[in-house]
Formats: structure tokens, sequence, C-alpha cells
């Protein structure tokens, strides 16, 4: 019988692994375009492609910030794009911290948030949520305007990412009438 109380560590590693691989994969494509096509922009979007992977990365590093104060072991300048590998490895380093602070987490976990933030108080397991999501509404904004651009945005679904890492797997033709 499993063990209902702790859950299984596994969904949230998903989660947060897909999570990761989509913010990388996007990046590795955005590298690639110029600096004219990371400036476009969109109507609804946060900003440009360029100014969008800034707020991505550095809202996931904020998120661990807002917790435990860490940073990564290269800071984020947010004032300036920093560069794709800086911005990379700041996706891998807050991936890990995020993954082990949900994995932490317990219902009445708390995080109070330090000064230069308004200080205030909310459950950890309330973050978590945003962190995925916040990432995925902003990726689309990406995708827009990549589309917009005339070229077609890298496939960062959950079925492309189970399909690339090998975990879906054919096993033949459905019996018909099944």
């Amino acid at each position: 019988m499993q063990d209902h109380e702790h859950g299984d560590p596994t969904v949230l590693t998903a989660f947060f692994a897909h999570n990761a691989w989509a913010n990388l994969k996007l990046l590795d494509f955005c590298e690639n375009l110029s600096d004219e096509q990371l400036d476009a922009t969109t109507i609804g979007g946060f900003g440009s492609i360029r100014e969008t992977l800034l707020h991505i990365v550095g809202a996931e590093v904020s998120y661990v910030e807002r917790v435990n104060g860490r940073q990564p072991a290269e800071p984020v300048s947010f004032k300036q794009f920093p560069g794709f590998s800086v911005l990379k490895d700041a996706v891998r380093w807050a991936n890990e911290e995020l993954l082990q602070l949900a994995l932490s987490a317990h219902a009445d976990t708390k995080v109070r948030q330090r000064p230069p933030r308004m200080l205030i108080e909310y459950n950890l397991a309330s973050l978590i949520p945003q962190a995925i999501t916040h990432s995925t509404e902003h990726r689309t904004h990406i995708s827009v305007i990549i589309t917009q651009l005339g070229m077609e945005p890298p496939d960062t679904s959950v079925w492309n990412y189970l399909d690339e890492i090998g975990e879906i797997q054919e096993l033949g033709a459905a019996a018909e009438g099944a």
C-alpha cells in the first residue's frame, strides 16, 4: 500500500522537469534569433522576446530568493540582458531549488517576503503553482511573437517533452471495437 501522507515525489519532479526543459528549449531557439527579432513584441504580451525571457528566468530566481534568500552562483542581472548561457544556468539552478522547496513544503510552510519587497506572508504551497504557470503563460507570449515573425516556435508541450525523453512508447494499433 502506498504512503498517501507523503505522496510520490515523481509528480512534482515531472512538473519541474518539464518546466525547465521547456524554458531551455525556448532559450535554445531564441539564441539563434537576430537582435531585431529578440526585440519584437506583440499586443497582449509581456514585452519583447528578450524582455520576456529575462522576466521568466528572473521570476523563477526571485521565487527561490523570496523563500530562502538564495541566489545562483552567478547572480542574474535583471537590468540588462545577461546572455543566453547565464539564463540557461539560472533556469537549471532555479528548477532544482524550486523542486527541493516543493518537495519539502508542508501545508503550513509559510513564505515571509523580506525587504526590499513588501513584507507579506503566504503559503509556500501557493507559490509552487505560480512558478509553473507563470513560465507557461510567458512562453506562450513568446511563441505568439515568433509566429508573427513568420517562424514556427519550438514545441514546448508536455507531449513533445515526453516524446523527446523517450517516455512515450508506441504499443501498436488499437484493436477494432475495443
